[in-house]
């Protein structure tokens, strides 16, 4: 396990008062360990965790040739390039009741999609392509070739093969495809434990009576709702006062039942924070400066052997920095194979001020235009207290840190929401 020092030495360009975002997160793989626990959980549990081991497959998918679509299954040799083909219906293939007699040349049987080709056949017409008669169809020269509308055994997963590598989120999909091997359960890493709370003399819970100076806590509720949508399990310690002795009772005790600790404000220079003093205390922390609008300070490290994320107060900010930096480390640790954050390219609707030397993360609202590709405007106020701005946005515009003004029509990066937000 690294120490904080030992990873700020090995970072080019490291500077803690003057952070590189680009660094945030080179910096926060090297610190963050992966949970080694796994447990096993039937399928329908197991949304959203993080498959401990490669699955291998113990059958193949699918398990025998069968028909893509309903129509006429026979032998596609019979095809010809410029006469049209007929053919006696012999039989009836159904999805789960195959058909067992044989099919002789100038014969077909009538299949549904999913059912066992029969003996010998490789090709099915679609039965709204085939003229029916009587006990006959025809069809037209060139409809169909060869293995036309067959689905291949093992086409999709073949029996002794790896169907879905460790470190796998298991989404929807990924649950069907382990359904679709006839698992009951799936070992995956148990979930990841993550207290938070927020810190502050003038933060007031929902339900409180509001005082001159107060404001209501908006933050604990919109982690909360980040760790969810990742499948944590959340910690919740509330709103903890601006008194040395409950921050270090509250960090102690959420360093015993967590694996991560989240708090919000307290990590700035201000003299009234003891958060600082106390995190520096109990735990091996660095203070950051991050050249980022918005959530410049933030704080990072380990107390005890929970890794601890301090983040700024400004709801705007927590959020941001959550986004960008506490997801990917909070990921690593569940087990989640790393994956680099998926950005997207749309036209700026509007010009945009921006100084090079810091990244800044505007709230923007993401359209496609005629043309098929995407454009994007800002929200306006990009104040960080102004959390309604983050519910107007549908993504973050990523203004880079050697980038500058952006002119309307430029192309920008951007990071949507949906899936995270």
């Amino acid at each position: 396990m690294k120490s904080i020092a030992e990873i700020a030495a090995q970072l080019q360009g490291y500077d803690p008062q003057a952070l590189n975002a680009d660094l945030v997160n080179l910096f926060l793989a090297q610190l963050v360990e992966p949970v080694r626990e796994t447990e096993e959980v039937g399928v329908f549990d197991a949304l959203g965790r993080v498959l401990a081991q490669d699955l291998v497959s113990p059958i193949s998918v699918p398990p025998h040739d069968n028909s893509a679509m309903d129509g006429y299954a026979f032998n596609g040799s019979q095809l010809g390039a410029d006469s049209p083909l007929t053919l006696k219906i012999v039989g009836t293939a159904l999805a789960g009741r195959p058909w067992q007699g044989d099919v002789a040349a100038g014969q077909c049987v009538k299949i549904m999609t999913g059912a066992i080709m029969p003996r010998g056949l490789d090709t099915v017409v679609p039965q709204e392509l085939a003229a029916l008669r009587n006990a006959e169809i025809s069809f037209p020269p060139n409809l169909v070739r060869p293995g036309d509308n067959r689905r291949l055994k093992g086409e999709d997963l073949q029996q002794g093969r790896m169907a879905l590598p460790g470190g796998e989120r298991l989404l929807p999909a990924a649950t069907g495809l382990v359904a679709s091997l006839g698992l009951k359960t799936v070992r995956v890493r148990r979930k990841l434990r993550v207290a938070y709370f927020s810190t502050g003399d003038e933060i007031l819970s929902p339900g409180e009576a509001l005082r001159e100076g107060a404001v209501y806590d908006s933050n604990r509720y919109t982690v909360f709702g980040l760790l969810s949508r990742l499948g944590c399990e959340v910690i919740d310690m509330g709103v903890v006062r601006d008194e040395p002795a409950l921050l270090e009772a509250a960090l102690s005790e959420a360093a015993q039942r967590a694996d991560a600790i989240i708090t919000s404000g307290g990590v700035s220079v201000g003299e009234a924070d003891y958060t600082r003093a106390t995190m520096k205390k109990l735990g091996d922390v660095a203070f950051w400066r991050i050249a980022m609008r918005p959530g410049r300070p933030m704080a990072v490290g380990r107390v005890g052997n929970a890794l601890l994320f301090g983040l700024p107060g400004n709801p705007v900010a927590v959020m941001v920095t959550f986004l960008a930096f506490v997801c990917p480390a909070l990921l690593r640790m569940m087990g989640a194979r790393p994956s680099p954050l998926p950005l997207l390219k749309a036209r700026s609707q509007e010009a945009m001020r921006k100084k090079p030397g810091r990244t800044e993360y505007q709230r923007g609202i993401v359209t496609q235009m005629q043309d098929g590709r995407l454009s994007v405007y800002g929200t306006g106020n990009q104040g960080s207290g102004v959390l309604s701005s983050m519910v107007q946005a549908n993504g973050l515009i990523v203004l880079h840190h050697a980038q500058g003004n952006v002119a309307a029509g430029e192309e920008v990066d951007v990071m949507m929401f949906e899936g995270v937000v």
